[in-house]
């Protein structure tokens, strides 16, 4: 387990880059660099519930990974190493579109990310996932049907983000 706490990048009003602690900057809502990945395989797409032990929105189900980069990490290195990390798999990653938002993630925090966004694909039938209980509670495969009406049931068994994303790209395609 990592004793040291996690430097990431946060976004200066000029647009610059600048090295924070990530518990601060979730603590002061800092504008911040982050990653999301949606892993499909044709319309069913791989939905994780983070763990109940993290230290926000733990026991709710979210795309299939999201993460931050380390200090001076690239973002695409940073997308390949959290999914690896948190489900056990890697898949070929096509970067996306980049999205920002805000949103209380409870526990007196708040995310305020410039998300770079990443699809990937693969063969559920064949695919090996080994989650790593610390980050990854359960996994599933949905269809965008369902994601949405499930959500529109049960909001709050969402995270934020994962629900934005939802609202604003119905189709999941980023």
């Amino acid at each position: 387990m990592n004793v040291h706490p996690t430097i990431i990048p946060a976004i200066a009003d000029d647009g610059s880059l600048y090295p924070v602690e990530k518990l601060k900057a979730h603590a002061d809502g800092l504008f911040h660099l982050a990653v999301s990945i949606f892993v499909f395989d044709g319309d069913h797409l791989l939905i994780q519930k983070r763990a109940q032990s993290k230290y926000h929105c733990g026991g709710l189900w979210a795309n299939t990974c999201c993460s931050h980069p380390h200090w001076d990490e690239p973002i695409d290195s940073c997308a390949r190493r959290r999914l690896r990390e948190e489900l056990g798999f890697n898949v070929a990653l096509s970067r996306r579109r980049v999205v920002e938002y805000s949103a209380d993630v409870g526990n007196g925090l708040h995310e305020h990310e410039k998300v770079t966004m990443y699809i990937g694909v693969a063969d559920r039938s064949t695919l090996e996932l080994a989650p790593d209980p610390r980050e990854v509670e359960d996994t599933r495969w949905i269809t965008r049907e369902a994601l949405h009406a499930e959500i529109a049931a049960h909001p709050e068994h969402f995270t934020p983000w994962f629900r934005i994303y939802a609202e604003r790209y119905p189709s999941l395609i980023f």
